[in-house]
């Protein structure tokens, strides 16, 4: 959102509002920011919300503290449209609710299907109990807007089916200015026998790193290290998983120009994504940084991933997730070398892809 909003305030007429949150995602990891900012045409407000664990009472109350603060930092303020980005369901919902409530146009950045995923991540009767409820707030957010903007087209059979109101875009996600520099700089040389396979994000049921790094770790051997940087809601499980194996470290997380430091001293980098049916459709943002660097992919995914890998990376090995014994035959025919991939990066740079994606935003809003 930094590099849209980069590009958002280039464009002559445009006045920004961000309402937006201070910065929480892990209960480890603490990034300092200013609760409200004000620089020319962009004026920035961060809700402070309560410290959570990423569990499911957690994330309710700090989404009622987020849309309590918006409700109010907007009330009698006057607007010309609504943008929310959303991986989340409920910031679609409280988009919607204010472009509803001022009679306003909205345009939808979705980054996920929340009720197509809850399914495969929850038990069924916590599904069963929510998905009637949750579904009605899809449908309330999403046929209010004007215009959405989908980061994956797998999920284009989804939304159109459902959602043929709103106009649709496919601005995916992309490589930030910080990668494309590293990625034109001179590349470390391997001076180590062992091999650094490496993982940084997320680790919760999504990224399903418990069903696959143990096992993958094991039949790897002592040649291969793994790294795993990050933290999550399914950490706790990983690091019981992992007891014992010594080829595995696990790292909480680190900064921005830590996590590069990190990618330019390992030799491969690791992404992988449960085997359920949703995942198939999602585009995870993590490969537009691992393209960047230069540096061979082990991808355990399915799908449109599975596709999109295929056809625009070269050095990256795809397999089924979950599967370790096909996990280390992927493994075993990387290349563990250096790969310039200048196409991808001239097709994927995040400021280009931002900046078609404002213009868009910009004329939904003077229609």
């Amino acid at each position: 959102m930094a590099a849209l909003v980069d590009q958002l305030k280039r464009l002559p007429g445009v006045e920004l509002e961000i309402i937006t949150t201070m910065p929480n995602r892990y209960s480890t990891f603490k990034s300092e920011a200013l609760p409200f900012e004000q620089h020319q045409n962009v004026t920035v407000h961060r809700v402070p919300l309560p410290s959570h664990q990423s569990g499911m009472i957690d994330q309710i109350k700090a989404f009622y503290t987020y849309f309590k603060a918006a409700i109010h930092l907007t009330k009698g303020k006057q607007y010309d449209l609504v943008f929310g980005t959303s991986s989340r369901l409920f910031t679609a919902f409280l988009s919607a609710w204010v472009a509803k409530s001022k009679k306003l146009p909205l345009y939808l950045d979705v980054r996920d299907i929340f009720v197509d995923t809850i399914k495969d991540v929850l038990s069924p009767k916590i599904v069963w109990f929510m998905k009637p409820l949750l579904s009605l707030v899809e449908k309330f957010s999403f046929s209010k807007a004007e215009h959405i903007n989908l980061v994956s087209k797998g999920f284009k059979p989804y939304f159109e089916k459902r959602y043929p109101k709103p106009s649709y875009s496919y601005f995916t996600n992309g490589i930030d200015s910080e990668f494309l520099d590293i990625s034109e700089s001179p590349k470390e040389t391997k001076n180590s026998e062992a091999i650094n396979v490496l993982y940084a994000g997320n680790i919760g049921e999504g990224q399903g790193l418990q069903t696959i790094i143990p096992d993958l770790a094991k039949i790897a051997g002592e040649k291969y290290h793994f790294k795993i940087i990050g933290d999550g809601g399914r950490k706790v499980q990983l690091e019981k998983a992992c007891d014992g194996i010594k080829n595995i470290v696990l790292v909480p997380p680190v900064s921005r120009q830590e996590l590069v430091d990190e990618y330019l001293a390992a030799d491969v980098l690791f992404l992988h994504l449960n085997d359920y049916p949703a995942f198939k459709k999602v585009l995870p943002s993590k490969l537009f940084e691992y393209g960047a660097m230069g540096k061979p992919i082990l991808a355990g995914v399915q799908g449109y991933a599975a596709d999109f890998l295929n056809e625009h990376l070269s050095n990256c090995e795809v397999f089924t997730p979950n599967e370790a014994e096909q996990g280390f035959k992927a493994l075993l025919a990387l290349e563990i070398n250096n790969t310039e991939r200048p196409e991808f990066i001239q097709k994927f740079a995040r400021t280009n892809i931002m900046r078609e994606m404002s213009i868009s935003i910009a004329a939904t809003g003077q229609a």
